[in-house]
């Protein structure tokens, strides 16, 4: 059988199928674009990038002082993490602290229902995903980003602890993206804390007999990471770091931030 030339034939129509639906645009951003695409539309996207930081940076500027608080978006209600992060959030409320989440169901959702109960400031930065996530009822002051990358920004602009309960690759990439950070020196350092001994365990100790063991890592790395069973001992920790801090880090030019407002039982 012979090839088939194209241009011998006029009326042959190549039909290409459309997409099952439009991109994310981060998958927009960070897919290889053609040379057509990288002219007409990459350098607008960078504006539309600058508007999304913009935003951001308004919707949360007077927020302080606060935490983030990460875990897997699949917790059920009667998972024993559902109810810790609620208590966590419910003290670190209390303690005068914002809540800040990714906004959605599971861990997410437990956090701004504890932040909720304390009468603090609940907060929750969603994101765009190929299947709906709806921003859970115990928000108050809700964003929904197109870009992971922006959001990350704001959870590590506005916090001053990163609280992680167990979660999967979302929950890891923000944790590794915190420590990295604070490894090389591109952010104050603060607080991180690993909720559950029993599922970051294993993780620990593969920082130290692998990582650690290769001299990839130093010990203050590992060291410098907290892993605790008891929402009272999470919130000791922020606290005492947060006062500490706000010695520690004074500087002459700037005012003095205003004590954390307490919340009464």
């Amino acid at each position: 059988m012979s090839s088939i030339d194209l241009d011998q034939q006029p009326n042959h129509e190549i039909h290409i199928p459309p997409k099952p639906r439009e991109s994310l645009e981060d998958r927009k951003l960070l897919d290889r674009p053609s040379r057509h695409e990288v002219l007409q539309s990459e350098s607008w996207r960078v504006l539309r990038i600058t508007s999304e930081f913009v935003a951001g940076f308004d919707h949360l500027a007077e927020v302080y002082p606060a935490v983030s608080i990460f875990g897997s978006a699949r917790t059920q209600l009667a998972n024993e993490y559902y109810g810790a992060a609620v208590k966590t959030a419910e003290l670190l409320g209390k303690a005068g602290f914002a809540v800040i989440t990714g906004g959605g169901p599971g861990i997410m959702e437990a956090a701004n229902k504890g932040a909720r109960q304390a009468g603090a400031l609940s907060i929750g930065c969603n994101i765009e995903l190929p299947f709906e996530q709806k921003v859970n009822a115990y928000v108050d002051k809700a964003m929904t980003f197109r870009y992971f990358f922006v959001r990350k920004t704001m959870f590590i602009k506005y916090s001053e602890a990163f609280i992680t309960f167990p979660g999967g690759f979302g929950t890891l990439d923000e944790l590794m993206g915190a420590l990295t950070l604070i490894q090389t020196k591109k952010i104050t350092n603060f607080p991180v804390i690993l909720y559950g001994s029993e599922y970051w365990g294993g993780l620990i100790d593969w920082l130290r007999k692998s990582v650690l063991a290769a001299n990839n890592i130093t010990a203050e790395d590992v060291d410098s990471l907290h892993v605790v069973d008891d929402p009272k001992r999470v919130c000791e920790i922020v606290c005492a770091f947060h006062d500490e801090a706000l010695v520690t880090n004074k500087d002459e030019d700037e005012i003095t931030p205003p004590p954390r407002p307490r919340h009464s039982d």
